[in-house]
């Protein structure tokens, strides 16, 4: 049991395209940013919406005064404690302007009455009513406390708000967008490099195939000098080109090394781990693929043009957010006010309070800057038609390269392969030659060497149709 656990432990992995996609798309850090932006930008939409309800905020605070706000002067509680002295004063002084005049008895019944008034309590009682007063004037506000509940709801803020949701919608859209775009920039970096794999995989099974002939070689020709049929110079040639041909496949085993490691980090995989890819290049690739498109869906799928006309619906936004600046701002707003002191009932110590209502409109006279900001927007949105402009022109130059491309990797596949079964048929009869006798070592070298260098061309014509496919399909807006 412990050596099938070690043995399943060290089984090699076999990947397939399609899971080296889905692996790549789950690890790849990139693409985890962007769709963190995506729940950002959903979030900043719906924050745009929620301006235009109503806000509602509480507001409270406590101030400590070391005096206390005085209704009164001291001038004023001066007279007003000695009211009735001063009234009585005032009656006598005016009943001697008036019965001074009178002969005789004047004098005498204006001091009379001025001492009756003196007599009697009627100066004591005005004077405790001008006490009385005085004290119920006083205010203790030397601790003042309040709190305001508002609902403030804008009306209409020059389509701003409008505006601000739009953009917010539309900066949605674009993250989203951006997001598709690097998911197809991480497909496509994973297919090169799985095909890279699969073409230095190839590469090394005819290397090692290479390889091998030339150990069958050295040990005929080897043979043959034993039998005085060849030289020790023939000998010499094949040991060279095989010891080329062994460095050769070194180099490919390591490069094969290296391109696994690479497919295995834009997998998310650890570096050191056993994957390997079986595909067969003479079974499993298609190269009957149609190349003829159709440029008015190419723009329409291009995340890049799906970018620029998001970014022209944005610029044309912004020009209305601008505009909304030399527009008039309405506003209403109500809530409930509360106060300790209580202002509403004389300054007692308890609290008091009252419903509030206002409107507020705001009227720009004269505002430069937003003219300014107006054509700013306007200049904006001009750059970016541009932008679109040229873009349009790249993509349709970008396609047609790519689509020549493929034809001719077609093309260079079909020669390839073209070449090869003439080096296959030309090694064949060099080699039976060879054991015939009517060639030399050379000769059959010179076969094998071409036939390992038209394998390798068919590997690397059918991985360039793959790849060639790859960008098309990316140039195009599709998923590769």
């Amino acid at each position: 049991m412990l050596l099938t656990v070690a043995v399943t432990a060290g089984a090699q992995e076999y990947l397939t395209l399609d899971t080296c996609r889905a692996r790549a798309l789950r690890a790849n850090r990139s693409l985890k940013q962007s769709e963190m932006k995506v729940a950002e930008a959903d979030a900043l939409e719906k924050a745009a919406l929620c301006e235009m309800f109503p806000r509602v905020t509480a507001n409270g605070g406590y101030m400590w005064m070391e005096k206390s706000v005085n209704l009164l002067s001291g001038e004023q509680k001066e007279r007003l404690n000695h009211l009735g002295d001063n009234i009585s004063s005032d009656i006598g002084q005016a009943l001697h302007n008036e019965l001074d005049n009178v002969p005789l008895v004047g004098s005498s019944l204006a001091d009379a009455i001025g001492n009756a008034l003196s007599g009697s309590n009627l100066n004591a009682d005005i004077n405790s009513i001008g006490q009385n007063l005085v004290q119920s004037m006083e205010t203790d506000t030397r601790n003042l406390g309040g709190g305001l509940i508002t609902v403030t709801q804008p009306v209409y803020l020059g389509g701003k708000l409008v505006a601000a949701h739009r953009t917010a919608a539309l900066l949605h859209s674009l993250a989203g967008v951006e997001l598709t775009k690097k998911q197809q920039e991480t497909v496509v970096a994973v297919d090169e490099a799985y095909w890279q794999v699969v073409s230095v995989k190839h590469k090394s099974e005819v290397a090692a195939q290479y390889a091998a002939l030339l150990d069958t070689l050295e040990h005929n020709v080897g043979l043959l000098v034993e039998a005085e049929m060849a030289t020790q110079g023939d000998l010499a040639k094949v040991r060279v080109k095989r010891n080329e041909a062994q460095m050769s496949l070194t180099k490919a085993t390591n490069g094969l090394m290296l391109a696994k490691m690479l497919l295995a980090e834009r997998c998310g995989m650890p570096l050191d781990v056993d994957l390997d890819v079986d595909v067969d290049l003479d079974v499993d690739v298609d190269l009957d693929v149609n190349v003829d498109v159709e440029m008015e869906g190419v723009l329409a799928k291009r995340p890049e043009m799906q970018m620029l006309r998001i970014s022209d619906s944005i610029a044309r936004e912004g020009v209305r957010i601008a505009a909304s600046t030399l527009k008039p701002n309405v506003a209403v707003s109500g809530g409930y006010l509360v106060t300790n002191p209580n202002v509403f009932d004389g300054f007692k110590n308890e609290w008091g309070g009252t419903w509030v209502a206002g409107v507020v409109v705001n009227v720009p006279i004269v505002h430069p800057a937003g003219i300014y900001s107006v054509k700013a927007a306007k200049a904006k949105r001009r750059e970016v038609a541009c932008q679109m402009e040229e873009a349009e022109e790249m993509i349709a130059l970008q396609v047609k390269k790519l689509g020549c491309e493929v034809e001719l990797a077609y093309k260079h596949v079909a020669q390839a392969e073209s070449d090869l079964e003439m080096a296959e048929s030309n090694l064949r009869l060099a080699d039976e030659s060879f054991k015939a006798g009517m060639c030399s070592s050379s000769d059959l070298m010179a076969a094998q060497t071409a036939w390992m260098q038209a394998k390798s061309e068919v590997v690397d014509a059918r991985i360039e149709v793959e790849m060639g496919r790859v960008y098309l399909k990316q140039a195009m807006g599709c998923q590769p």
